[in-house]
């Protein structure tokens, strides 16, 4: 073996900067975010060629003294922590003191900056090949230039790695798109080529911060998305959680910051997975854009070199913490939710004196609503008389106002329900779920309008102030079912129920063990499980309403759980898997035809349940046409 000797300064740091300086991305991101700890209310990004050419970052922060600035480019020198308990609780985005080092050694750097102590300014620079820093007056008004030129220019195999200047740059600007999400009281520009490709100015204001987010995160994502603000225990989680229905194919529009840093965590993805579980469809990916504030001490963002990770002192507690702030978040939306921007451009175009439609119950025997469309049975009148009247023909009512059907809704609801149709509909399905509270206001429209017609036996067709409501009815009722039936669960508590013949297992000595710390957890989860072995299990009960799954599997996944998160919610999800099922076979299936009573009483149990908008398998249960989508599909007012 060779003899042990001392690398040198440069070696050192060109190995620093394989950790890094991955691509010009990880450039911009570490002199980015030395612009925002020192301070500045604006950042300029400006690139040329993907970064490799040319990296500039100018700043109008509280700038880098003379005499510190040959010492900013040397290996662990910084000025954000000073001894141990500074490291404990870090509240700056950068700490290491090796960003401005490791890229000196790739690259020809110059940094120019003035305080606002000093009279003029003054300028170091530096090549990767010598490391030598060169010294001398410069003209800048208060703040810090960071110049990166010619990147990886003494590294030439690092080169080769990197990718098209497209491709490159297109790293670049997710990059200041995350500094731009994570701060909001400060300005960024970044050009390309000498052509701007974004332009933010400061966002104060909520409604300020919600531009920011529709410029970088697209406008279709703040317009379905839902602001939360939450607080407890020390935590505070804000910010934007998009629809369901907004659903992506992959996970490209999720950001999380923790006091400021963006980063990809486990425990924090698996909260969110957790949130969003029975109301996303097969394989999507939620949207979202979130920010958690917590005590630095609390946290340890000292556990990657680029810093992507952190590591709570109580990840339990967080993961709690973000699973029900965002459980509840979801679960409050309601139709009226969706529909608030449909209908405010409704009310715009009323006062503007577009003719809107009137909320009118045609009757199906003297109006031709063509092939495959039907209005259920026959509707009373507001004052209690059937529209028919001795086997004659009465004229439709055609002009219904919204208190005439409210009213009328009341009056079907003051017995406790709305009637059934017994010969149509099987004794086990019940519309009646949520026994809807007749509205006190009557002159305020439902969200979700009132019913006129049933498509093909599939589809209730709803008119609302905003335009037609298409409601599938089979998906409604089924997430209505399945939220009864979880209710009633969580009422009645989880039962157990013994096995005649214990299983037997085979597991890990880790595994074992863990089931001795968490019984009682486990029995919270209607499994009893006994070590009987250093490595085998006996699982005695499991939950009654489980009792025909796959024991083993199951067993197997929560302690997988457990050892990765600490905790376990897979029983319940099996559970509500189980209660989904249930709810399909138990709801109102397609070609039962509905009567219009029966079709309103099923819209008011959706404006009153918990995640409406979806069926348990994460497929939409109704969508609008606006009237002026309409308008523009039948050419009105060309």
């Amino acid at each position: 073996m060779p003899h042990i000797q001392l690398l040198s300064p440069r070696l050192a740091n060109q190995i620093a900067a394989g950790e890094v300086v991955e691509r010009p991305a990880s450039v911009v991101k570490e002199l980015v975010e030395n612009s925002l700890d020192a301070g500045a209310g604006r950042v300029d990004v400006e690139i040329e060629q993907g970064g490799v050419k040319l990296i500039r970052i100018r700043d109008d922060g509280g700038g880098i003294h003379e005499s510190d600035l040959p010492l900013a480019l040397s290996r662990h020198a910084t000025s954000k922590i000073t001894n141990l308990d500074d490291l404990e609780a870090v509240s700056s985005l950068g700490f290491r003191g090796e960003a401005l080092a490791s890229i000196s050694s790739v690259s020809r750097l110059t940094l120019t900056s003035r305080t606002e102590s000093q009279e003029a300014a003054a300028r170091v620079e530096v090549e990767g090949r010598e490391m030598d820093a060169h010294l001398s007056p410069a003209a800048h008004p208060v703040g810090t230039t960071v110049e990166v030129r010619d990147l990886f220019f003494n590294t030439p195999a690092r080169r080769k790695f990197l990718r098209t200047e497209k491709t490159e740059f297109n790293h670049i600007e997710e990059c200041v798109r995350r500094q731009a999400l994570s701060r909001f009281d400060t300005g960024f520009t970044l050009r390309h080529n000498q052509r701007v490709v974004q332009s933010l100015r400061p966002a104060s204001t909520p409604l300020d911060k919600e531009r920011r987010i529709g410029s970088l995160c697209g406008q279709q994502f703040i317009d379905n998305a839902v602001a939360i603000d939450a607080e407890a225990t020390g935590l505070r989680l804000w910010g934007w959680v998009a629809l369901p229905t907004f659903s992506r194919s992959q996970a490209d529009l999720q950001y999380f910051f923790v006091n400021g840093r963006v980063i990809r965590d486990r425990l924090v993805a698996h909260a969110v997975r957790q949130a969003y579980r029975d109301v996303l469809y097969n394989n999507r990916h939620p949207a979202f854009v979130l920010y958690l504030e917590l005590d630095p001490a609390t946290v340890d963002v000292n556990v990657h070199p680029t810093k992507h990770e952190v590591r709570f002192r109580d990840g339990r507690l967080v993961h709690d913490f973000i699973f029900r702030t965002l459980h509840k978040a979801l679960a409050d939306v309601r139709p009226d939710d969706h529909l608030r921007g449909a209908v405010a451009q409704s009310v715009v175009r009323e006062g503007a004196g577009a003719p809107v439609a009137s909320a009118a119950v045609p009757n199906h025997e003297t109006t031709n609503w063509g092939a495959g469309v039907q209005a259920s049975a026959q509707v009373p009148s507001p004052g209690g008389a059937s529209a028919y009247s001795g086997g004659q023909h009465a004229q439709p009512q055609q002009n219904w106002q919204a208190s005439d059907q409210m009213a009328f809704y009341g009056s079907l609801n003051s017995g406790g329900g709305v009637a059934q149709d017994s010969a149509a509909q099987p004794a086990a399905t019940d519309l009646s779920v949520a026994q809807p509270t007749p509205p006190n206001d009557s002159g305020q429209e439902p969200p979700l309008g009132y019913a006129i017609a049933q498509l093909h036996g599939i589809y209730i067709l709803a008119q609302g102030r905003a335009g037609l409501i298409v409601v599938d009815m089979h998906a409604a009722h089924e997430r209505i079912t399945y939220e009864r039936m979880k209710r009633a669960l969580a009422e009645q508590d989880l039962k157990s129920q013994p096995l005649l013949v214990p299983v037997s297992l085979a597991v890990s000595q880790k595994e074992a063990a863990l089931v001795e710390s968490h019984g009682e957890e486990l029995q919270q989860l209607g499994l009893q499980l006994e070590r009987i072995g250093p490595e085998t299990l006996a699982v005695r009960q499991v939950p009654a309403l489980l009792r025909g799954a796959d024991t083993e599997q199951l067993v197997r996944d929560v302690l997988s759980d457990l050892i990765e998160h600490g905790q376990s919610d897979r029983v319940e999800a099996v559970t509500h898997e189980l209660l989904g099922t249930m709810a399909c076979h138990g709801s109102v299936r397609a070609n039962r035809q509905l009567t219009i009573p029966e079709m309103n009483s099923l819209l008011r149990d959706m404006e009153a349940t918990e995640r409406s908008g979806q069926c348990n398998h994460g497929r939409p249960t109704w969508t609008l046409v606006t009237l002026s989508e309409l308008d523009k599909l039948f050419l009105r007012g060309r």
